[in-house]
């Protein structure tokens, strides 16, 4: 009869051991989970941080360089490259063949969102920053600039989105790196 509480009392004792060990792999995933998001949204908050860092600069067709000036790919390829560590290709019309599409509704800060402004798909490419605004360079005379997504020219010619920053801030998995520094 001694056999039996002492048995209960064991089960007792043992249950916070078990669930404990049951628990230990799920907690294991959602910090992980956590881990991941708290990456993204530091890789995606400092490229956010390096495109803006550029307002004011210059437009220039073809432009690279800051100190010379950026047209809308070059100041999409210098904000992933210094933020990140991500070399883009070129042109818009490339960039958008990176990442994996997303819905206008799906856009987190740190995507790409794509124009048609010379009848041609793809042929602007701008950051998203959040609460439908993007950053871009516009076109000759203009400057490096935040616009809204929702504006009557923008929203018109919209082409579509790429997330190119997966969890690991790494390029997203669909997409293909030209290379990384």
């Amino acid at each position: 009869m001694l056999s039996r509480p002492l048995l209960l009392a064991l089960a007792l004792l043992l249950s916070p051991v078990a669930h404990a060990t049951q628990a230990g792999p799920a907690n294991q995933d959602t910090a992980i989970a956590v881990s991941a998001l708290d990456e993204y949204a530091t890789a995606a908050e400092q490229l956010v941080d390096e495109a803006l860092s550029y307002l004011g600069i210059r437009y220039r067709f073809g432009g690279t360089s800051p100190s010379t000036g950026l047209d809308c790919s070059g100041l999409v390829l210098n904000a992933f490259r210094n933020a990140v560590g991500l070399d883009l290709p070129r042109t818009a019309r490339e960039m958008a063949t990176l990442g994996d599409r997303i819905g206008r509704q799906e856009l987190k800060p740190g995507d790409l969102v794509f124009f048609n402004t010379m009848r041609r798909a793809f042929s602007h490419v701008g950051i998203y920053l959040g609460d439908g605004r993007f950053v871009h360079a516009p076109s000759s005379g203009g400057e490096v600039r935040v616009e809204s997504i929702a504006s009557r020219y923008w929203s018109q010619r919209f082409n579509g989105a790429r997330r190119l920053l997966g969890d690991d801030h790494s390029l997203s998995a669909s997409g293909a790196l030209l290379g990384t520094h």
